[in-house]
């Protein structure tokens, strides 16, 4: 069994190293180590006004659940070792030192039996321990949440059972019963506003692996092929493990899964309004949260429901678990309800776990002003361009296997096929007369435009800001058609462009870049006009790469292989033989 890797000094003492180090980062909060409570400076302060909140369980499921402590959510939070729930001693300690005499205190919790018997017990402790010291039953209230609809245990019955386990949804309750508290409510409103919240989320996760558990390692993996629907933040089993699908296929049925499931159905009519949080379990790209977001939120609305706020982050984890869950929140039917419960949710909140939507006014489209002004392309063909351009790329198409292999020793090997793909854009695009080559400037900037949309990276950039440049001067030399082209005008061009090239970029001849190889050719065909010696020179100067020391781009970074000839000057060289060879 993998033992996974971590950033671990001792897992015995990396609960507290965390919390310790939440303390540094924000200075609002208070710790107290031995019993593992994170607390806002100003308690003492705050429960004299307000009634205040806390919660707790394991850890490992960080931000929650000391990163909501802060105005506007919970007052405190009490941590347990990882996945592990805290002692009934811990929450007592807790609850001592949040508890309001006069507005009382709401303990949130999720339905784990250790977080039930723990918590429970400690509230039952704090009360004997007040009417035993003479004071009068204390204002305590718990609410559990069990926001789970994706593992739903099949022996539960009208008596109880386990329940459902808490999720993400967790943190929808903590937001609103902490903006409810912050705005003065009681503690019975407090309460009625959780447990609203707690009855009208529901949850479904879904994750890629199981998570490495720091000093124990992993407790089991799927196939690299694999996704399991359901698996819960402690590593426990989900429902279904099949093969992994297209987002666009996966996303859509787990909304589904939740919108179709007897706990939804009961607590929302058709074509209601609904919240949608999209949570990271713990080590999914925000690259993809963005996706999984876009594909919910549609899926939602396509579904015939109003989708009122979307929030999207990383608010519960199964330490580095590479997964989602998606809550859905089901609001009031009743429009002045409603209200009240989304202030409450856009209500600020100073912490470092929740993410505060901004708002501002619509001011109108500025898409005219993104769209610049409008280029009239009037396509034409041209012998010599068309039979320039289809021997460039047959010779790129040889080439491109040489040129990968090139970058896959020195750089990230993908130079070649991203040769290959502006060769073939410009390739189709001539092939299709879609190009204005009876126009050279104006045929130039328009290449220039394929090859940004077709090749992208720094190599592609490197491509368009020479053939920018290119335009630009033949422009400036009144080349408005292919008449006045010369071997020693192109020749004054390219140096012309290389030096527009050289405002955004450091590299110069001698740097082991592509540049070794165009400087040559652009110098010789301005100096002789002889395309064959300009060939012969850029050849040498792509081969001459081989022995230099890497000073720009990603092989600078890696040990140099002798023999080794720059995949980029070696990739510009296929392209000039080919426009070469067309000429002769």
């Amino acid at each position: 069994m993998s033992a996974g890797k971590h950033f671990v000094t001792n897992p015995k003492t990396l609960v507290r190293d965390s919390l310790r180090g939440l303390t540094f980062a924000n200075p609002h909060l208070s710790f107290d180590e031995q019993q593992k409570v994170i607390f806002t400076k100003d308690l003492a302060d705050l429960r004299k006004t307000q009634a205040t909140i806390f919660c707790g369980g394991g850890s490992g499921h960080e931000p929650a659940h000391a990163g909501f402590v802060g105005h506007g959510m919970l007052t405190a939070a009490v941590s347990g070792h990882v996945f592990a729930s805290p002692t009934s001693s811990q929450v007592l300690s807790c609850l001592r030192r949040v508890y309001s005499e006069e507005h009382g205190t709401l303990v949130v919790i999720k339905n784990y039996t250790g977080d039930v018997l723990n918590f429970g017990r400690a509230v039952e402790r704090f009360k004997s321990e007040c009417v035993n010291h003479g004071k009068p039953l204390p204002k305590v209230a718990m609410v559990v949440v069990d926001d789970d609809v994706g593992v739903v245990n099949p022996n539960d019955d009208e008596e109880g059972g386990v329940g459902r386990r808490g999720l993400a949804g967790t943190v929808l309750v903590y937001k609103v019963a902490g903006a409810h508290a912050a705005s003065g409510g009681t503690l019975e409103q407090v309460k009625a506003s959780a447990e609203y919240v707690v009855t009208h989320t529901f949850t479904i996760g879904c994750a890629l692996n199981a998570a490495s558990v720091p000093g124990i390692g992993m407790p089991r993996s799927l196939q690299d092929n694999e996704i399991e629907i359901g698996m819960g933040i402690h590593n426990e089993p989900g429902f279904e493990t099949k093969e992994l699908q297209p987002a666009n296929v996966l996303v859509p049925g787990l909304v589904d899964h939740i919108i179709g499931s007897t706990q939804f159905k009961g607590a929302c009519a058709s074509n209601g309004r609904v919240l949608l949080m999209v949570n990271n379990l713990g080590a999914t790209s925000n690259l993809e949260m963005g996706l999984v977001t876009k594909i919910a939120a549609e899926t939602v609305q396509a579904r015939g429901f109003t989708l009122e706020r979307t929030f999207t982050g990383t608010y519960m984890t199964g330490l580095a678990m590479p997964g989602v869950s998606i809550s859905l929140l089901v609001l009031p039917e009743d429009e002045s309800e409603r209200a009240k419960l989304l202030s409450l949710v856009d209500q600020p909140a100073h912490c470092p776990g929740w993410i505060n939507q901004s708002s501002v006014a619509d001011a109108g489209s500025t898409d005219k002003s993104a769209e610049g002004p409008v280029v009239q392309i009037k396509a034409a063909g041209d012998p010599a361009w068309e039979n320039a351009i289809s021997e460039a790329y047959s010779n790129v198409v040889a080439e491109e296997p040489q040129v990968t292999l090139l970058d896959q020793l020195m750089g990230d090997g993908d130079c070649g096929q991203v040769l290959l793909s502006g060769a073939t854009a410009i390739h189709d695009a001539a092939k299709s007369v879609q190009l204005p080559l009876n126009d050279p400037p104006a045929a130039l900037a328009r290449i220039s435009s394929i090859v940004e949309d077709a090749m992208g990276g720094t190599s592609g950039i490197i491509y368009c800001l020479f053939l920018d440049g290119l335009a630009q001067q033949l422009r400036g030399l009144n080349v408005n058609d292919n008449g006045a082209l010369t071997p020693k005008i192109w020749g004054k061009a390219m140096l012309g462009a290389l030096d527009t090239l050289y405002q955004y970029t450091t590299a110069r001849p001698g740097h082991r870049t592509l540049i070794d190889a165009l400087h040559p050719f652009a110098q010789i065909l301005q100096d002789a006009g002889d395309l064959s010696a300009a060939m012969d020179a850029a050849s040498k100067g792509a081969a001459a790469t081989a022995q230099m020391q890497p000073k720009r781009g990603r092989a600078v970074y890696v040990q140099q292989k002798e023999n080794t000839a720059d995949a980029g000057a070696v990739g510009l060289v296929a392209v000039l033989k080919g426009i070469v060879k067309s000429f002769q």
